[in-house]
């Protein structure tokens, strides 16, 4: 009897020691959303704002830009080379998040996202990955796309074909 008693109360025990572990991990994870959130927020009204310095402090320094012309791919340096020129004029970009999903890594220093957008290209798609690093969430990776409703693809694909061919061409 005492043998059943001891495995009911260690059973009783392992399965609220789980349920309290289940809900601090949802507790730090809605926790990270809303700073993860709050980064990429400020990554939107920073570029918006023309605010260089803290554009760029939303990136962790070896991080990657891929921006929606399929030749525009730069590390943090040669972005911010880049966009220099349009930070300094305030002709930045103004992207407004509509939806955003995040996920995580198991050991919870990293997380991706994917969102929809609404910028002065219309819809696009901005995805990527963030590292905590020194207690901090900064941009490893960002990646900026233009979507196509599927109804105009063909046409699209018509109006890209001439330019595309020849950079297929360059990239061989």
């Amino acid at each position: 009897m005492k043998k059943i008693i001891s495995l009911f109360l260690l059973s009783s025990f392992l399965i609220f020691s789980n349920s309290v572990l289940a809900q601090k991990k949802g507790f730090y994870e809605n926790v990270q959303k809303k700073n993860i959130n709050k980064l990429l927020d400020d990554f939107n009204t920073f570029a918006a704002d023309a605010d260089f310095d803290k554009y760029f402090d939303c990136f962790a320094e070896e991080s990657t830009f891929i921006g929606t012309d399929a030749t525009e791919v730069w590390n943090k340096k040669e972005f911010k080379d880049w966009a220099k020129p349009f930070f300094d004029k305030k002709s930045t970009w103004n992207f407004k998040s509509l939806k955003r999903n995040i996920y995580f890594s198991k050991d919870g220093n990293y997380a991706w996202f994917d969102e929809i957008l609404d910028t002065q290209m219309k819809i696009c798609r901005g995805s990527g990955v963030v590292e905590k690093i020194g207690g901090k969430w900064k941009v490893k990776q960002y990646v900026l796309s233009v979507t196509v409703p599927n109804e105009v693809v063909n046409e699209v694909t018509k109006i890209k074909a001439p330019i595309e061919d020849t950079l297929i061409q360059k990239l061989k």
